[in-house]
Parts: C-alpha cells; structure tokens; sequence
C-alpha cells in the first residue's frame, strides 16, 4: 500500500516539475510576444487615432469659420437697409424688399421704432404696416440698442432652424431692424464632398440642437446636449474630448470647433469601428504569431524539462531518505553543473547529522533532568507562596518562610532578620537550625559595612562559600562555631524599602548554584509580599481601633448638630414672616410702577397711606400731550414691522425723559402720550417741569425725525401743555387699575397738541405766564379749539433760558 502511494507521489512531482519547466518557458514566449504586440497596437492605435482627430479638426475649423464668415455677410447686407436716408415707411420697404430679392437666406424684415414699437414687417408673402407690437422688453430688441448689432439665439419653426440678426439705425432713438434668417442655407457646408465618405458632421446651438448635418449625421433640431461629446463643449469652461457616442449609442472619434460669435459648436465624427479597422487586422497577425511561437516554446520546454528531471529525482529521493534517518545513504548525480554540486553537499550534511545526532541525544538526556529538577522546585515554590499567603499573622508568617527556606535550599540552617531603620541596624527575628536564645553578634548586625546592608544596598543575594576565609565576618563566629561554613544571604526588600534579610547555612562548604541563588530571589519576592501583608493588616487593626474613638467623636458632634439645627429652624420662620412683609412692600411698589416713575413709586410705597393717596381727589395739575404728526398717513402707507419699530424708538425716548422729570405716565395709545404732573405726588415746580421736559422731548425726538426721514418716513413731533383743575383717582376694575385725571384740563392739552406743527410745544397763555421768566417763547393767535365755546389764549415755547439769577429777579 505504502510502495503505490509513494509511486503516486513521485508521477504527481515528476509530472509537476515538468508542468512547471513547460509552462515558464511557454509563459516567457508568449509574454514577450504579447508585450510587443500590445506595444505595436497601441503605437498604431494613437497614431491612426491622432491622424483622423487632426483631420477632422482641420475640417470642423474651416466649417466654422465658413459659417461665421457668412453670418458676417448676412450682417453686412442687413446693415445696408439701415441707412439714414430711408427715412420713411415706404423708403424701408423699398429696402427691404430689395434685400429679401438679393438674399434668399434673409426670410422677414422688421422695423421696430426707437420706443420698441413695430413699424413695419415685410416678408415675402406678407406686408405689416403700423401693428404697433410692443417689442421694448424683447431681447432681441434690447440687445441690439445696448451692443448695436446683435445675435439671437437660434429657434425652429415648423422643424426649421431660424435666427434673429438686429441692426440698430444711426442717428438718436433711430429704431432697429430685425431680420429673421433661415438657416437651412448651413446645409451647404456639410455636403458628402466635404465631409467624407465615413464621417459624418453636424453643427448645433448652445442648447444642444442640430442646426445643420451631413447625410449620415443626426436630424435637424434634434437635440444632442445629453451626448458626453456634446454636454462637454457646452458645460461652463467646457473643453472638447477625443471620443464620444453617436445618437444610436455606438462609440465614436469627434472633434469639435467653436463659432464664438454665435454660441455655436460644429462636430465632426467617424464610427470608431471603421476608423481603427486597420488595427483589427494587427491584432489577427499578432495572434497567428503568438499561436507559433506557442507551439515552438512547448517543444524547447519538453526537452528541456525531460534532461533536468532526472538529477532532481535522484535528489528528492535522497533527501526524503535522509529526512527518514538513513545517514549511510549517497546520492549520485553526473550532471557536471550546481546540480552536481547541491548531491556532493547533501552528502556531507548526512555525515555531519551522523556526529550531530548521537550528541543530541545526550544533550537531550541531560536537559530533561534538569527539567525535572526546575518543575519540582517550582511546585515547592507553589507549594511555599500558598503556605505563605495563607495567614496575615507576623508571628506565624516568620517561621512559615524560615522552614520553607530550608525546605528549598536543602540546606542545614536558616536566619531570618528584621531591619530596625530607626537603628540602621538588622535584629534577628527567627531561626531554624541555631538556638535563636543563643548569644552572640549574630543578634543585632549594623546595617554599614555588613553582607546584610551590602545586599540591601544592592537588591541582590551575596553568597560566600567557605565563611572561615572571612576572619572579621559578624556572622563567623557563632557560624562557624556551630559547624557551617557556607553563607548565602538574599535581601527582602521592596519599592517601599528594606523589610530586612534571609541568611541560608550549610556545613559543607562550597559555591550556591545559580540556578539555586534565582530561585530564591523569587522566593524572596513571596515572602517580602507575605510580611508586607502582615505588616498592613496590623497598621489597618490599628487604624480601626482608632476609627471607633473618632466614630463616638462624631456622634457627639452630630447631636450638637441637631440642636443647632432646630434652633436654625425657629430663626428661618422669623425670616419667612420678614420675607412675605418684603413682598408685601415689593407688590405695592409693582403696582405703582405701571403708571408712576420709579423714584415717585418707591416714595408712595414708602408711604404709610397708599389707598389715601390714590383715592379720587381734586387738585391742580400740569398735563402735558404729544404725538406724531403724520402718523395715521405713516401706518396705513408702511409694513406693521416698520411702524413698530417708529414707536419703540419713539417710546424709547420719552420714557426716559419722562422718569427723568418725575411725570407721572397716564396713558398712550398708538403715537399719543400724555403726561401728569403734581399727581399723584405734589410737586411745588410741576409746571416748570413739564415745560422743561417738553423742551428736551423736541429737542430728542428732533434727530429720530431726521433717520425716520432717511428711511422714506415723513414724521413730525408736537406738544401740547395745558394747567388746570382735575379728578384724580383709580379707574378700572380689579385685574387691570390705572391712575387717571378727569377733566377740561385734559381735553385742552390735547386740543393744543393737535394745533401744534411739527417741532412745535403749543401751551396755555397760563402756562406760559407760570415759565414766562425761564422761557423764551411768543404769543400766538387765539385757537378756536374743538369742545370749548370761547377761543383759548396760547403762546409757543421756543427754548428753554433756565432759571434767572438773584440779582435778575430782584429787578
């Protein structure tokens, strides 16, 4: 069974061998020919392709500049009709008639006057004279007076593709001639001759739609613009491309030139199947070689693959009979190359794996001993970290690490000490194998100029194999006394610090393996975790024992605590109580501020009769009314946003103003403010102040008038300032009262507002007899006002002087 799977395996490499030597050489023919192939193709391919694009460029240029050069003409002849001397209807129909006759391509002629009215439209079938067709926001017509001469995009009618060409006359407001050209004479241009018998052309607008096409192209009008060709040409900073498609999809070589002039791009096109059919023809004769070359490289391969199979057998053979032991085995291969060679080293390696072999399996030996060895140690050293961590007790900890010390080192004694850092000195704690009752210096070793404090310097053990070559050793003569020569001393130490040192003993002299020496580094590590451990557990009892004292601490101060807190609880009551009377107080003082300046609020709030001061009452007081003038006219003209942006402003300012003199607001609807003065407050200069803050209202409203008037609001300002006798009191209802005034006094403030122009304070003759002395101002004519039976005497303010100094009023 085993002798015909290795016959199979030797046919299935052999065979695969020879595959791979036939198919490389196979591979390399084929891909040098393939490579030069393609080369070949693609430098014919570029330079038929170069060769046709240059062609068909050289054509759509020349067709281009032929369409705009007959366009120019078109313009030419237009430009004739326009003379100044046809300056009838009947010249310029003259004209046009004569130029429809001389140009076939020119289809209508239009006279459209400088207004944008059409005078005159002459075709060849039909005459209009006067229609009076309103053409002044025409393009066609507004192009043509801002540029002279203009083109208007192309259109079709009835499948036909038109344009329009303008021709403005000379001499001011002369008029424009519009003529519509067909545009079928383009057909010319792309005649079979022309083009070619392969290609095919067109021209089209900047929409995409074919104006003209040769034979073979695409119908008139149709529209292209969602051919790539096309769509680049046509998309902003468009740039033509080499290829494209035809309407029916099939790939095609184009070129494009552009008429800047008219907006318009003329195509020309080739199928690329019948333009690169030249290289179909290449492509067959490069496969008809690839085929022979094909045939040839399977014949070298097989030959050559017979001759190198032969040495490469013998050498599979003698490698899998090395690989299966059998070093007395030789390969034998004549071939006289590296073949040769590679036996004559397989050769040699199988005498060298001879010698190897018979070592290695010493060394084996040898390493599964010591193997043993490490994995018994490292089971005590479980066996001793368990042991360890299994009590948190420093006095039980001790010993633990004392007897598995000894227990691992197979040693005869062991010293365990402690480091005093206090002292700098190390005390011993516990002993296994010396009486630890025993005197001596062995007790207490300074930690300077000691093998203990050297290898805590260092954090490593110091071993000394025969402690009788030590004569001033601390440790020599009780050890030595006792009968052990050799010393071993391991460091316990942490990143805390020192915890202190393990010292093994043994009776026999002699070097401490290092195999011995690492293992009980790591041992070293347990134990100093093990004591660290019990050394917190002891700190942590400690700290316990002093959290109960401070938790009984707590308790007193917490019942402490408590009484403060119920005495902070009658204290906040008392602080409620004097909060809702401060409320209280702020409400009244809320109430007030609706209608009353803050500073009078706060002085009624503060007043220990409130309701006495509003109930209704007879007084003298100085009422004061403005308002726009305008404003009605303003609101219906003018967006509700704009008008509430007037009155904020307007507001804005005569609030201030109004808090500033002390006034008490009454009320204000829309642009109208009245103002009281003297109530509910007394005021013993309340006339004085109104007219002074009236004064410093024109004065304020004067700029806003002048940005309203900016921003297209025509607005004014007026007063009105009237002194008398009114009813002073609460009106309303309980959710919403106002402090009102009743009487003429009112009435006459608003009337003299009304007769007031714009930057004008209209008041009383008694008014003005009160200010008289701080005013310069002037009398006016009696008013006839509204509601009262006899004319009123006024006067008019016109500045503000101040109040006179003491010498003025003693004159």
């Amino acid at each position: 069974m085993n002798a015909a799977t290795d016959k199979g395996k030797n046919w299935f490499l052999r065979g695969g061998l020879f595959a791979k030597y036939v198919l490389a050489l196979v591979g390399l023919v084929v891909f040098v020919l393939a490579v030069n192939g393609a080369l070949e193709t693609w430098i014919s391919y570029r330079g038929i392709k170069g060769t046709l694009t240059d062609a068909m460029s050289e054509k759509a240029d020349a067709t281009a500049k032929r369409i705009e050069q007959a366009i120019s003409d078109l313009e030419r002849q237009i430009s004739w009709v326009t003379r100044a001397s046809s300056n009838t209807i009947e010249l310029r129909r003259a004209d046009y008639a004569q130029l429809l006759g001389q140009v076939p391509a020119v289809s209508q002629l239009t006279l459209i006057s400088g207004q944008g009215r059409e005078m005159l439209r002459l075709s060849r079938q039909t005459t209009t004279v006067n229609s009076n067709a309103d053409f002044s926001r025409d393009i066609r017509f507004t192009e043509t007076i801002a540029r002279g001469t203009a083109y208007a995009p192309a259109y079709f009618r009835d499948g036909r593709p038109f344009m329009s060409i303008g021709e403005q006359h000379s001499g001011f407001n002369a008029g424009v001639t519009m003529a519509e050209i067909d545009l079928r004479f383009l057909n010319d241009y792309f005649g079979d001759s022309q083009v070619g018998r392969l290609a095919h052309a067109y021209v089209v607008d900047g929409r995409g739609r074919v104006l003209a096409s040769s034979s073979k192209g695409p119908e008139v009008g149709k529209d292209l613009a969602a051919l790539p060709q096309v769509a680049a040409v046509l998309s902003p900073g468009g740039r033509p491309i080499a290829s494209g498609k035809d309407v029916d999809g099939n790939a095609v070589l184009t070129t494009a030139t552009a008429a800047p002039n008219l907006g318009w791009h003329v195509f020309y096109e080739q199928p690329t199947a019948q333009a690169l059919s030249p290289i179909r023809d290449q492509l067959v004769r490069i496969a008809l070689l690839i085929a022979l070359g094909l045939v040839v490289a399977i014949i070298a391969g097989t030959i050559l693959a017979r001759r190198m199979l032969e040495p490469i057998t013998a050498l599979r053979t003698g490698a899998r009979r090395l690989g299966a032991g059998d070093f007395g085995h030789r390969i034998e291969v004549k071939t006289s190359d590296e073949l040769e060679e590679l036996a004559g080293q397989f050769n040699s390696m199988a005498t060298q794996l001879a010698g190897t072999y018979s070592d290695l399996e010493a060394k084996v030996k040898e390493r599964t001993r010591d193997l043993a060895q490490s994995i018994n140690e490292l089971k005590v050293l479980e066996e001793v970290g368990r042991a360890v961590a299994s009590s948190l007790d420093l006095n039980a900890v001790l010993p633990t690490v004392a007897a598995r010390a000894l227990e691992i080192t197979h040693a005869d004694a062991v010293l365990i000490y402690g480091y005093d850092a206090a002292q700098r000195s190390f005390n011993l704690t516990q002993s296994i194998g010396i009486d630890a009752a025993t005197d001596g210096r062995h007790r207490a070793i300074d930690a300077a100029n000691s093998p203990l404090g050297e290898a805590a310097a260092k954090g490593e053990p110091l071993a000394f194999p025969d402690l009788t070559d030590q004569p001033n050793h601390p440790l020599r003569d009780v050890v030595v006394g006792a009968g052990f020569h050799s010393v071993l001393v391991v460091p316990l130490v942490d990143q805390q610090g020192v915890l202190g040192a393990l010292v093994v003993l043994r009776k026999a002299a002699g070097d401490f393996p290092s195999s011995l020496i690492g293992l009980m580094k790591t041992f070293a590590h347990q134990a100093v975790l093990a004591m660290r451990n019990a050394r917190l557990f002891t700190e942590v009892d400690q700290k316990s024992h002093a959290l109960e004292e401070a938790n009984a601490t707590v308790r007193e101060q917490a019942d402490k605590l408590r009484e403060q807190t119920e005495a902070l609880k009658d204290w906040n009551k008392s602080l409620e109580q004097r909060v809702e009377t401060q409320l209280g107080e702020l409400e009244r003082v809320r109430r007030l501020e609706r209608f009353l300046a803050p500073q009078v609020a706060q002085l009624i709030a503060s007043s220990d009769n409130l309701e006495g001061l509003l109930d209704s009452h007879r007084r003298e007081v100085t009422v004061v009314f403005c308002d726009l003038r305008g404003f009605t006219a303003f609101t219906e003209a003018t967006e509700p946003e704009e008008a509430m942006n007037v009155l904020r402003e307007y507001h804005a300012a005569l609030g201030k103003l109004i808090f500033k003199y002390e006034g008490t607001l009454d009320k204000y609807a829309g642009d109208g403010v009245m103002i009281l003065f003297n109530a509910p407050i007394q005021l013993a200069d309340h006339t004085a102040r109104a007219v002074k803050m009236a004064v410093e209202m024109r004065d304020t409203v004067g700029p806003l008038t002048e940005k309203w008037r900016n921003r297209g609001h025509s607005l004014g300002f007026g007063i009105g300032i009237a002194l008398g006798y009114a009813t002073l009191g609460q009106v309303g209802f309980e959710q919403r009262l106002e402090y009102a005034a009743i009487g003429s006094v009112t009435n006459l403030a608003s009337r003299l507002c009304g007769e007031a122009k714009a930057g004008q304070i209209v008041v009383s003759r008694r008014v003005y007899g009160m200010v008289e002395p701080f005013v310069e101002g002037r009398a006016i004519d009696d008013l006839v006002l509204k509601g009262f039976n006899h004319p009123i005497l006024a006067a008019e303010i016109l500045s503000w002087k101040g109040e006179p100094s003491a010498e003025a009023a003693a004159e």
